[in-house]
């Protein structure tokens, strides 16, 4: 088999996190927002789909989407439960902007969410009101829409999905709520509210105060590209020889950059376009093949980056030496223990990587050569896309099983990577 080379421009779907954020605000908002480039993948879809079902009417338009905001508290109660599908994000947010509604709710999965825990984000929307019953910590979830009251709650946690849950739930309380971080997490939620509704929050180093009473107004958003999307064509770029990819307006949220900062700390050879811009800021980015150095990813840099750790790993096996991975324990509950699957499914095409108990050591620097072809993604969709990448640097094809999970966030991932492959 030849190693491609892959060259081109290409524009990934819209950042899912900002896509889901987009239909929540959206939905709570009063009058019209409009929404450009909006991720139509699994998990956003099924949150859209709640909404739905709680009255807020949504045309769509291909990428495009028109939400008619019904203000704070005019969500209607769901005749049926909501199906969260796969999307932990869907699940955690709607729980905490649900827990102040004034009907009650109930929270279903799939097979794989119903695995993942929701007790981090019960425990603190259960000290704004006794409101939640899951099972066991897990989906089914009923929710108990109730009168909340604000709370100031230290996060024992770097996670955007717990917070966010508190800033939606907060919204409605009856009175002001804070939050401390002792580590920075991704900063969607709050960049949306502010837009929406600027008197509704305020931030003064890492506390963040909401202010309940105050209306949402609709907006109109454009949703840059995701980053984490975009980090499998960044790693594809810079570890096949000869290639040079440009993936246009990636969305570059300094709580989200953190593939950047370890691409030019491996000396990789990447130029940043910035756009300029109201909002979420971003970028073009090109990224051509060049040798590398090792990285060393610490628990502090893990917020930044948690959803590229698996590309990331990939990444490694190409620099010369030994890189480290460390303060990574949340992604042995993601939709796959990762920690555990990256080490057995990169192992199988001969990558030095031994797995930690808070993360990864990986040896670089000497070719992948297949072990065992038959790959297991794991119903993953962040493994699966770097196993597809590495697809492309072994000596004989491989198989991937379930890989058609990569739909949950980047369902055209295959075909856009086809348009870049030059033999």
């Amino acid at each position: 088999m030849t190693i491609p080379i892959l060259k081109g421009t290409i524009q990934v779907p819209g950042d899912k996190s900002i896509s889901h954020r987009s239909i929540i605000f959206g939905a709570i908002a009063e009058g019209q927002t409009t929404v450009k480039n909006f991720l139509r993948s699994n998990d956003c879809l099924a949150t859209l789909e709640a909404f739905r079902q709680m009255g807020v009417h949504i045309e769509e338009n291909g990428n495009n989407l028109t939400i008619d905001g019904v203000g704070l508290l005019g969500l209607q109660a769901s005749s049926k439960p909501l199906d969260m599908q796969n999307s932990g994000t869907s699940t955690r947010l709607l729980a905490g902007l649900l827990a102040g509604q004034h009907f009650d709710s109930q929270l279903i999965g799939d097979a794989s969410l119903s695995k993942r825990p929701m007790g981090r984000v019960i425990g603190p929307l259960s000290e704004m009101n006794e409101i939640l019953l899951a099972e066991d910590g897990h989906l089914p979830m009923t929710i108990h829409g109730e009168v909340l009251h604000g709370i100031h709650y230290r996060m024992t946690i770097a996670s955007a999905q717990v917070k966010s849950a508190i800033i939606l739930a907060a919204l409605t309380a009856q009175s002001e709520t804070t939050i401390e971080e002792p580590l920075p997490s991704r900063d969607h939620s709050e960049t949306m509210l502010k837009l929406f509704s600027p008197e509704s929050i305020e931030k003064t180093g890492q506390t963040i105060t909401i202010h309940p009473g105050h209306p949402l107004q609709g907006q109109q958003i454009e949703v840059p590209a995701d980053i984490s999307s975009a980090a499998f064509f960044l790693v594809a770029g810079a570890i096949l020889p000869g290639s040079k990819i440009t993936i246009e307006k990636v969305g570059l949220n300094p709580t989200r950059d953190g593939i950047v900062r370890i691409l030019q700390q491996m000396g990789a050879d990447l130029t940043i376009d910035r756009i300029d811009q109201p909002g979420e800021p971003m970028a073009n980015l090109t990224i051509k093949a060049a040798p590398l150095e090792p990285f060393h990813i610490e628990a502090a840099d893990i917020p930044a980056l948690v959803d590229e750790v698996p590309a990331l790993a990939l990444l490694a096996t190409a620099a010369e030496g030994v890189s480290t991975i460390s303060g990574a324990e949340e992604l042995r509950v993601k939709e796959s223990d990762r920690l555990a699957v990256i080490t057995s499914e990169l192992g199988k095409l001969g990558a030095d990587i031994e797995e930690k108990p808070d993360g990864l050591l990986i040896t670089g620097g000497k070719p992948l050569r297949v072990q065992n072809p038959e790959l297991d993604s794991f119903g993953d969709h962040r493994i699966a896309m770097t196993l597809k990448i590495a697809s492309l640097l072994v000596d004989r094809p491989v198989t991937i099983k379930d890989d058609d999970c990569m739909a949950v966030s980047y369902p055209t991932f295959v075909n856009d990577l086809t348009t870049l492959i030059k033999e």
